[in-house]
């Protein structure tokens, strides 16, 4: 699981290996309390399935002293083994490659330069270079969209496709490699958009994508009324919730909308606001603790009897 929106130049990492209960606390205590944007707080089992790893990535130096006094009531002194250190750009390049390992999802295969191995014959392969971009090793997210995206394919072949909050770009790569029509794709973050280009091109997909810079649908090629009948939304609860007007005024009528970004928590909240704009759940995923969900315009899900 991880809190926030991911920095792509972190300058300093924080740290401790504890049990899941006290890593699940302390990712939500940091979570609400840095700005989403400037903090990004993980947490992951290790190989052994006892030990919980604790990461919180900063852009700027934290305040030690304040963090260690923060996670204290959570873990006692335990919170004085807490490890912070300094990220050096290169060291940053080799971890973020380090951890891109190779996913599937259908016939998709999401890799790096270093597992080219991996393809075969039939695989629509993308190659995806950590970069600067922050959280290529937690594909939750990004996993649960794609199998969203190979089951509506199972169902039918969308014309026009969105992808709201693109980061690296992999969802719109997806969708432009598999139907192979041109996919809007936008990033309210100017760097995640110029690494998205690079690796449009990297793939041979340039010309397939049309890339914007701004949040959410401000963009003349995003803001098109009932234009897309398949829109991905992968990015946190907070600004889901407050797009639900404008996402739901570019889902085509009868089209699909996925979600993502989302821990278990998050689910009532986001499902409530698309609802009141006309969706209906088709279906809920979870992968590594992460949530997505499957919407499809049509009304309100119905109400149970008393």
């Amino acid at each position: 699981m991880l809190e926030g929106l991911p920095p792509h130049r972190p300058t300093h990492v924080l740290r401790l290996d504890t049990d899941e209960r006290s890593a699940r606390a302390m990712t939500d205590l940091l979570g609400e309390m840095f700005d989403p944007t400037e903090t990004a707080v993980a947490a992951f089992e290790d190989a052994d399935g006892k030990t919980w790893r604790l990461e919180a990535y900063f852009a700027d130096e934290p305040d030690e002293t304040f963090i260690r006094e923060l996670i204290r009531p959570v873990i006692g002194d335990r919170a004085d083994e807490a490890e912070f250190r300094t990220i050096a750009e290169q060291d940053w390049v080799r971890s973020s490659l380090e951890g891109l390992k190779p996913v599937r999802a259908g016939r998709f295969l999401i890799h790096g330069s270093h597992d080219r191995g991996e393809r075969r014959a039939n695989d629509l392969a993308i190659e995806i270079e950590a970069a600067l971009a922050f959280g290529t090793g937690h594909h939750g997210t990004t996993l649960g969209c794609l199998r969203a995206f190979v089951a509506e394919r199972k169902r039918r072949r969308p014309r026009h496709v969105l992808d709201v909050g693109t980061g690296t770009g992999i969802l719109a790569f997806a969708a432009a490699k598999d139907l192979r029509r041109p996919v809007v794709a936008g990033d309210l973050d100017r760097e995640a958009v110029v690494t998205a280009r690079e690796n449009a091109r990297l793939n041979g997909l340039g010309p397939w994508l049309k890339l914007y810079h701004a949040g959410g649908t401000r963009h003349a090629t995003a803001a098109r009324p009932r234009r897309f009948d398949l829109v991905f939304a992968n990015i946190l609860a907070k600004p889901l919730r407050m797009l639900s007007p404008s996402l739901s005024a570019v889902v085509a009528t009868g089209g699909t909308l996925v979600l993502s970004g989302l821990i278990e928590r998050d689910v009532p909240g986001v499902l409530s606001a698309y609802r009141l704009q006309g969706f209906t759940l088709v279906r809920k995923g979870v992968i590594e603790g992460w949530v997505h969900l499957v919407l499809r315009r049509g009304g309100a899900a119905p109400r149970a009897r008393r």
